[in-house]
């Protein structure tokens, strides 16, 4: 029998494990969902076996389906560093990334991900640039940082914006605060409380810049650096604080404070890496998005692909 197995059908079935359903592997994938069970089909198809349960949540691998992630569990990583190898003889890869960040919450995300690119580039210096940062953009013209994580794109910069994902973003309240058992916040809402923020401009904010602005609201703000003052304050009715739904998980899950969704459609932020035209043709840098996407998606709440 003529085999059809080939390397994007293993990445599949990886993908499927990790992302726990057909919709999340497609997604991770960069196909559609159709596409995707097509792809499936025509395997078990080809080989006259199931290879997982369609309504298993999450999706559970037939002994069929077991065997082949075997396969991928030993092909694939021997494959992407085969791939990596060759780009090391052909064009050398020692070199820097040095990481600014214009987003407090991003170091929840942002060190994890780093940690699994070093081991795929360990050859590659890897650093983030101390501190936050207002203008991040700005230090990629300086020489003084290699990529940028910015909220938006700024099409008047010379620099190239990488994808990364979009997220949503809750309103933080005291169990007892008398927001507490609206279904969803709208700009109105803010009027007369106090924004617990980070220390940084109006216009960083997407509360303030995607909802308040808009509808000509304006409040008075308390900042902190640190998460954790920020939720002792919403918990201690001192106003409310927006933020990632993954950077306030673990005080949701401890019933610490509410999460109230801002808008009937919900408030979504969007995180991009920005780097001159120079740093993206680097054999690593696409490595670096790539890894940074899928880590984001499989393991912080409320993430999406852009």
């Amino acid at each position: 029998m003529q085999s059809i197995l080939e390397l994007r059908h293993l990445k599949t079935l990886i993908a499927l494990r990790e992302a726990g359903n057909l919709l999340r592997a497609a997604s991770l994938l960069n196909v559609t969902q159709s596409a995707l069970s097509h792809q499936l089909k025509q395997l078990e198809d080809h080989h006259g076996t199931q290879l997982f349960e369609r309504k298993s949540i999450p999706v559970r691998f037939t002994p069929a389906g077991e065997r082949l992630l075997k396969l991928a569990d030993t092909v694939l990583p021997q494959v992407a560093e085969t791939e990596r190898d060759l780009v090391r003889l052909a064009q050398g890869v020692a070199g820097q990334l040095r990481i600014a960040v214009e987003c407090h919450t991003c170091f929840d995300w942002l060190m994890p991900a780093m940690d699994v690119f070093r081991g795929r580039w360990p050859e590659v210096e890897l650093d983030i640039v101390s501190g936050f940062q207002a203008d991040p953009v700005g230090l990629l013209y300086e020489h003084k940082a290699d990529v940028a994580i910015v909220a938006e794109i700024d099409t008047d910069e010379t620099v190239d914006y990488h994808a990364l994902f979009r997220f949503e973003i809750v309103a933080l309240v005291a169990h007892d605060h008398p927001l507490a058992d609206k279904e969803f916040l709208v700009a109105e809402d803010f009027i007369g409380d106090t924004l617990i923020t980070y220390p940084v401009p109006d216009d960083m904010l997407d509360v303030v810049r995607q909802v308040l602005k808009p509808a000509g609201v304006k409040v008075e703000r308390r900042t902190t650096e640190l998460t954790v003052a920020m939720l002792q304050l919403v918990a201690s009715k001192r106003g409310i604080a927006t933020l990632p739904v993954w950077a306030a998980q673990n005080y949701l899950n401890r019933d610490y404070v509410k999460a109230k969704r801002i808008t009937a459609d919900g408030l979504t932020g969007r995180l991009y890496a920005a780097c001159l035209p120079e740093v993206s043709e680097k054999p690593y840098l696409a490595d670096f998005v790539t890894t940074t996407r899928e880590s984001c998606y499989l393991n912080l709440d409320s993430v999406e692909l852009l």
